[in-house]
């Protein structure tokens, strides 16, 4: 007489608030750790396709954030959006969220961000100032110059909600677009961009930093990587050393990506990202470590892994919905042509400049590993 054995438990339970590609990929990650991962998102979303455990529920709501938090170990995030108040009192109900709520809201709201690294911290920041009228717009501008960017303080990626004026009645039309208060900045001259990525883990609080890479940004929104960045090896080892001063400053349990400048010569610190960050996609298939693994590795308080790259040079280029709405997944046998590529698609439904996946590409060198990944994402995108 056969008998039917109860299913393993896994190792851990992980909550993350959201189930897009972000947490699509982190289930890679946890089939292969034996993690169970569960997700907080709207029915279809990616995560869940791909065997996550799906939660239905707003990340707005507190109550549905509980029912998240009432099967796992540790709460952590695919995004910015959930609600602050939130996560505040399932934090005083004593739910692990990692990285904590405090924490959490240096990537959630920009005008705090800037005022606890630039004037609390002293690391280097955009001049920038909180802003309710176009006077205030134009006062900033006399000490600042014109043009003049602004920012919503939450809510804000991929380019939206950021607009750059140029006069007193185009900040005025833009301050009543995004709703006072509004984050107002210098726009400084960019030489390059930067992605510097630590993990910092809880508990032991062990750090790891990723080589750090260069981001080419197209309408906002990061649209390749170079791994390593092609820049002089003092400015990295900068970059390196701000990520990890900040990581240790603020307590970090987990992943953070730390978006630079390079402005004449000196590094500016442009966004925070606390969680897997498009611009750490490339470390999938470039590094021993993916950063997704390292982010659950972190926030679950494990040993993290090695970062080094295992090639000279990686590269990553998003794939974006074709005009013609066709699906790049009917074109994946054709990209794969392409020797070195390596093809990661998002299960979501094609639309017209949607981001659907990446492509990562080793190389001998970066030029020659972005070619790559660049082929392979025109294929998919039917541009060849």
């Amino acid at each position: 007489m056969s008998t039917v054995s109860a299913p393993a438990t896994p190792t851990a339970r992980v909550g993350i608030v959201g189930g897009g590609q972000l947490a699509r990929m982190s289930q890679a990650a946890a089939i292969a750790l034996d993690v169970e991962l569960h997700v907080l998102d709207a029915a279809g979303a990616p995560a869940a396709a791909a065997g996550a455990q799906l939660i239905e529920g707003s990340w707005e709501s507190l109550d549905d954030l509980a029912r998240l938090a009432a099967d796992v170990d540790v709460v952590t995030f695919d995004h910015e959006f959930a609600d602050r108040e939130a996560l505040q009192e399932l934090a005083r109900r004593g739910v692990v969220i990692r990285p904590h709520p405090d924490v959490k809201r240096l990537a959630q709201d920009k005008l705090h961000m800037r005022r606890t690294l630039g004037d609390q911290l002293g690391l280097p920041v955009p001049a920038f100032a909180e802003v309710h009228e176009a006077a205030d717009v134009e006062a900033f501008a006399q000490a600042n110059g014109w043009p003049v960017v602004l920012k919503t303080i939450t809510g804000g990626y991929d380019g939206k909600g950021v607009q750059v004026v140029d006069t007193p009645r185009e900040a005025a039309e833009t301050i009543a677009a995004f709703g006072a208060p509004v984050l107002a900045e210098a726009l400084v001259g960019i030489d390059l961009e930067l992605s510097a990525i630590v993990a910092r883990a809880a508990g032991t609080g062990e750090v790891r930093a990723y080589p750090v890479v260069e981001t080419l940004q197209v309408d906002g929104i990061c649209n390749e990587v170079v791994l390593p960045a092609r820049v002089d090896p003092v400015i990295a080892a900068r970059a390196d050393a701000l990520a990890l001063e900040l990581a240790e400053a603020i307590g970090l349990e987990g992943l953070l990506a730390v978006e630079l400048f390079v402005s004449d010569g000196e590094l500016l610190i442009n966004e925070l990202a606390m969680r897997p960050h498009n611009s750490g996609h490339v470390t999938l298939n470039g590094c021993l470590t993916s950063q997704f693994e390292q982010h659950l590795r972190a926030v679950l308080g494990w040993p993290l892994g090695a970062t080094r790259a295992v090639a000279p040079a990686a590269a990553m280029v998003n794939v974006l919905g074709p005009a013609d709405g066709s699906d790049p997944g009917d074109r994946i046998a054709a990209a794969l042509h392409v020797e070195g590529a390596h093809v990661h698609l998002y299960g979501k439904a094609p639309r017209p400049g949607r981001k659907l996946g990446h492509v990562t590409a080793l190389g001998p060198d970066g030029d020659a590993a972005l070619e790559s990944a660049r082929a392979a994402a025109a294929i998919l995108e039917g541009e060849r």
